[in-house]
C-alpha cells in the first residue's frame, strides 16, 4: 500500500511540474497582442474576410503577434498609432513594416492580400 501512495505522488508532482514548464514556455511576450474593441484611431484596426465570409473588422492594441482565421484575405489595415506587418507568402510584408497612421488598401486586387498573421512592431 505505501508503494501505490508513493507511485501516486510521483504521478502528480511530475505532472505539476510538467505543467508548470509548458505554462512557462508558452508564456510568450509574442502573444501580447490583444483584440479589443474598435474606438480610439491608436489601435490597429484590420479588415478580412475568409472562408466564404463577409469583411469583418478586429482591432488590435499592444505589440506582438495575432492569428487570423483560415485563409484569410486582408483588405484595408489602419495602423493607427502602430507599426503593423502581415505575414502572407512566406514571408512578414513589408519588410521594415507599415508606418504609424498609415490606412492601407489593396484596390488593384478587390479580394484583398492573403494573411495568415498581423504583427504590431
Amino acid at each position: 500500500m505505501k508503494q501505490t501512495v508513493k507511485r501516486a505522488a510521483l504521478a502528480a508532482t511530475t505532472t505539476l511540474a510538467l505543467t508548470a514548464s509548458l505554462t512557462a514556455l508558452t508564456a510568450t511576450s509574442a502573444s501580447a497582442t490583444d483584440q479589443v474593441d474598435c474606438g480610439p484611431a491608436d489601435y490597429v484596426q484590420v479588415t478580412f474576410h475568409y472562408g466564404g465570409r463577409g469583411d469583418t473588422d478586429v482591432c488590435l492594441a499592444n505589440a506582438g503577434g495575432v492569428p487570423l482565421p483560415g485563409n484569410s484575405w486582408i483588405t484595408r489595415i489602419s495602423t493607427g498609432n502602430n507599426r503593423v506587418q502581415w505575414f502572407g507568402d512566406g514571408r512578414w510584408q513589408p519588410a521594415e513594416g507599415l508606418n504609424k497612421w498609415t490606412v492601407m488598401t489593396w484596390p488593384n486586387h478587390s479580394g484583398g492580400v492573403s494573411a495568415s498573421w498581423i504583427k504590431i512592431l
